[in-house]
């Protein structure tokens, strides 16, 4: 079976991607962008309270503002590889670092297309910053179930009887490796219970056919986020659905 043969069968693909000295540049580059003001030029910082006090627990709208992760995540290898799962040119949709910094926080259990709009042909993978273990919350995935949306509860994620019906695959990812997955793929990850970080860098790609759409997202984004205001339960909202079970610092 070929790679792109598993990933039609099962909705995911594990990958090698970086090599020693890559990733020792994606690891000097994350350092860097974890330092930026929160008050930038465009690019958005999410923090989260963990038992260890504030954390940052997110990054995002970051290619405009660095060079080398705008170049690993627009051409090359990547770039390919997105374009081999579509089996269509694929341009980059949206990008984003999750910390997941020791005591941080897990996502509900959700597929990503509801919070993905303008687009249907899409595909998103997770790029191990640090190993990724069960430990320290790998992503835990559903094979087979990502030809059909399912149905949701008023956060956005998977209902919670549709989630004891699944089989999820816990899938330890080694730093430098990807896993591949479909927008429409169940997945969910749990709590950092290490005293290691677990960062991941997310690209997300779309069907070039169908529009170069990242500043479109990121301006809808922002939208919604100054128009919703704080969530009433205390959690941090970081996506257009609710599937972060982080607490707001404030």
């Amino acid at each position: 079976m070929t790679d792109v043969d598993h990933f039609r069968s099962n909705g995911w693909l594990l990958t090698p991607t970086l090599d020693a000295a890559g990733l020792a540049a994606l690891r000097s580059w994350v350092d860097e962008i974890a330092g930026w003001p929160d008050d930038g030029d465009g690019w958005m910082h999410h923090r989260e309270m963990t038992s260890h006090g504030p954390a940052l627990c997110r990054s995002e709208n970051l290619i405009p503002f660095h060079e080398g992760l705008r170049h690993l995540l627009t051409s090359g290898a990547m770039l390919e590889t997105a374009s081999a799962l579509l089996d269509e040119p694929a341009v980059l949709y949206k990008e984003k670092v999750n910390y997941k910094l020791p005591g941080g926080a897990g996502y509900s259990p959700h597929q990503d297309a509801p919070a993905y709009p303008f687009i249907d042909a899409h595909v998103s993978c997770m790029v191990a910053i640090d190993d990724a273990t069960v430990d320290n919350g790998c992503l835990e995935v559903v094979a087979g179930h990502h030809h059909d949306l399912m149905p949701t509860d008023d956060s956005g994620c998977v209902r919670a009887d549709v989630v004891e019906s699944l089989a999820w695959e816990p899938v330890e990812v080694q730093a430098g490796s990807t896993l591949w997955f479909h927008s429409r793929t169940p997945h969910r990850s749990g709590p950092n219970r290490s005293s290691l970080p677990r960062r991941a860098l997310y690209p997300t790609y779309n069907a070039l056919s169908e529009g170069d759409l990242r500043a479109d997202y990121y301006r809808e984004k922002l939208a919604r986020f100054t128009s919703a205001g704080g969530r009433a339960d205390g959690k941090v909202q970081v996506s257009l659905i609710d599937d972060f079970q982080g607490l707001s610092v404030r």
